[in-house]
């Protein structure tokens, strides 16, 4: 299996880090990608999957919640560092959650962002919160550019709303704990609306874990909790969850060895 979101950079990580990953591997999972959030993550991202070589990998990117004002010099400075060792960009998008004071901004940077994909021939890692309708309108300016695909991070909507995101081809859902949690509908919306083989697995740790982890710091190694999930959810086995989301995730993540 395939840890398609994790912060391993993230200070929560860093007195235990190597166990983390040994949980991980114990736990059956194949690899770890870790996206970037601001041009600060470039270095850590770097230093941890230059840690863990064959196993963690980078993605680049300017979290929606991360931009300002500066955000021009912060793309400028984060482009020149792009190099063929990232696997993607992300987590990038949109984020009108908590505040829309740098809603023109965010926008703006996601389409550049959305060019990096293009340019570089790089998958995007979306984050998306309280914001699809405008992205899905500014991807769609794109669409027939995003060859390289990507994925729409931390899903958790609708039937409708994941038919949308997946009128955009090459691109997946990806499932974290969410799907465990006891009032969560997404079950039910996976099943009525989404293909197995348009899912890819992530944890999005250190947040979000699992049930029956939930309220520990979350973990590659819990990624088998969630997979267990979709395999109630799809009437198939672990195995076949396994199978069917690491094809995926390789699918869309082609610089993975």
């Amino acid at each position: 299996m395939i840890d398609t979101h994790i912060h391993l950079d993230d200070e929560k990580f860093v007195e235990d880090m190597d166990d983390v990953v040994a949980r991980a591997r114990e736990a059956g999972i194949d690899r770890m990608l870790v996206p970037g959030i601001t041009l600060e993550s470039v270095d850590s991202v770097l230093a941890v999957c230059q840690r863990f070589p064959g196993y963690a990998y980078p993605m680049i990117g300017l979290h929606p919640e991360e931009v300002r004002s500066d955000w021009r010099e912060v793309l400028a400075a984060m482009e020149m560092r792009i190099t063929p060792r990232f696997i993607a960009v992300g987590e990038v998008g949109l984020d009108y959650y908590w505040s829309r004071e740098f809603e023109k901004e965010q926008l703006e940077v996601f389409a550049r962002q959305i060019e990096w994909s293009i340019d570089y021939h790089l998958p995007l890692v979306i984050h998306l919160r309280k914001a699809q309708n405008e992205a899905v309108r500014l991807m769609r300016t794109y669409q027939k550019d995003l060859t390289a695909g990507g994925i729409f991070h931390c899903f958790s909507g609708n039937e409708h709303e994941a038919a949308e995101l997946l009128s955009f081809d090459g691109f997946a859902l990806g499932i974290g704990g969410i799907l465990t949690f006891k009032k969560a509908t997404l079950p039910e919306t996976l099943a009525k609306a989404v293909p197995l083989e348009r899912i890819v697995l992530e944890t999005d740790g250190p947040y979000m874990a699992p049930v029956p982890m939930r309220g520990q710091r979350n973990e590659s190694a819990f990624i088998p909790h969630i997979a267990a999930k979709l395999a109630e959810t799809y009437g198939v086995d672990i195995k076949t969850v396994d199978a069917v989301t690491t094809s995926t995730a390789r699918g869309i993540f082609s610089r993975l060895e």
